[in-house]
């Protein structure tokens, strides 16, 4: 139970469940929601375990929806992200102990707030072709540096998927294909740092079990949003989960 009594740890429970059910739902998200909300109750290291395993879990179904072809077409053609990502959340787990949890909070919440608002006031913030490559660089460098720390990479990625205007199928699986290389890597990283031992692993893999539940219900949800509903709803908890980030790290 990672050291919880029995209300906070069904209060894990319940949590997981729901982030899960988000992610079924929208493909992304689930770390944001656990982090965020473990965070009220967990030490921050203890809170970034538990989300590591059901993050690898979750992606894994996510990954391979469509097929082992589509997934490796994926890899293929987000190489440039997928690679920024993985060696950005090498170097910024060892800093895991030293970062302040305010000062990324802040940084994290305000840019994707802004982002997410304007796309529903209509701006558009779409990406230049031309600058496709430098930009996938760039975010997945800044989402592998905030993921090795938080856990949570996802936004920049999504920021990158939502300007460039792809659909809703191919979303939700680069979403899983680099969610997935990222959090076994994660894996690794955090084997190294110390976050994860004996008694945050068991507490990690437990909460598996919820998280791919709700995942399961949350994909019947999925399936049923047209390309119109599924991008503002995304936008709607984009600009719900920078709010939330940024209300912690002020409060």
């Amino acid at each position: 139970m990672g050291g919880l009594d029995v209300l906070h740890f069904a209060l894990a429970l319940g949590i997981t469940f729901f982030a899960g059910f988000v992610k079924g739902a929208i493909g992304f998200a689930m770390p944001m929601i656990m982090i965020s909300g473990f965070s009220s109750f967990l030490p921050p290291e203890t809170a970034l375990a538990g989300l590591i395993l059901p993050t690898v879990a979750t992606n894994l179904s996510q990954a391979f929806r469509q097929g082992a072809a589509a997934a490796w077409e994926t890899v293929v053609t987000y190489r440039r992200i997928l690679l920024a990502t993985v060696i950005f959340i090498v170097v910024s787990a060892g800093f895991v102990h030293v970062i302040p949890q305010t000062l990324f909070l802040l940084v994290l919440g305000v840019p994707i707030t802004a982002f997410a608002l304007a796309q529903l006031a209509g701006v558009n913030l779409a990406l230049k072709l031309e600058h496709r490559n430098r930009a996938e660089w760039i975010l997945g460098a800044v989402g592998g540096l905030y993921g090795g720390i938080s856990g949570v990479w996802g936004p920049p990625l999504l920021v990158y998927l939502l300007s460039i205007k792809a659909g809703k199928v191919e979303v939700v699986r680069v979403q899983g294909v680099v969610f997935l290389i990222g959090a076994v890597v994660l894996f690794g990283a955090h084997l190294q740092s110390g976050v994860l031992n004996g008694a945050t692993l068991t507490f990690s893999a437990i909460l598996v079990i919820p998280a791919l539940i709700g995942q399961t219900l949350g994909t019947f949800i999925q399936d049923r949003l047209d390309q119109t509903r599924f991008r503002r709803w995304t936008l709607i908890l984009l600009v719900l989960t920078g709010l939330n980030l940024a209300r912690r790290a002020v409060w």
